[in-house]
């Protein structure tokens, strides 16, 4: 499936999540250079989140990256695990996860690794800068084809 051509609205979302593959380039950015270039992935839809992308692992330049010892289980999901990126500057905690193993309706991203959009410089869907999720847990790209509120603004917490 392309991408949306249509606004869409993060509240007609499925839950439980849905996984649906995409066809537009999807970029990660750190440091000026590619940390992640892909023509075509997946994304995750959920009920008032904007979607996580996830890229094929040899899309994504692991010499950057490095094992943490974060794991998280998303009961929609299963158990994930996280890498960090090395800089010049240091080290930046957790910047993408990938579940090794998900349960079977989310089988087709098993090792496909998503990023966080605020811990890089910049992620890219086809050309379009995307907003971050706002809170440190989520981990959506907000593009101009996707209308909140999200879960994580400001108000939204009892959601």
């Amino acid at each position: 499936m392309a991408e949306p051509t249509t606004t869409e609205s993060v509240w007609s979302y499925p839950r439980p999540p849905r996984v649906e593959p995409v066809e537009a380039r999807l970029q990660v950015v750190h440091d000026d250079q590619l940390l992640a270039d892909a023509v075509g992935g997946y994304r995750v839809l959920e009920t008032s989140h904007p979607p996580c992308y996830y890229l094929p692992p040899d899309a994504v330049d692991w010499s950057r990256l490095q094992r943490s010892n974060t794991q998280t289980f998303c009961e929609f999901k299963g158990r994930a695990r996280y890498w960090s990126l090395q800089t010049d500057d240091g080290l930046i905690d957790d910047v993408c996860w990938a579940y090794d193993d998900p349960v079977a309706s989310h089988a087709a991203i098993a090792g496909y690794v998503s990023f966080y959009a605020g811990q890089v410089d910049a992620c890219y869907v086809g050309g379009e800068r995307v907003q971050p999720q706002s809170g440190r847990f989520y981990g959506g790209w907000i593009t101009s084809r996707i209308q909140g509120p999200f879960k994580g603004e400001p108000g939204t917490e009892g959601w």
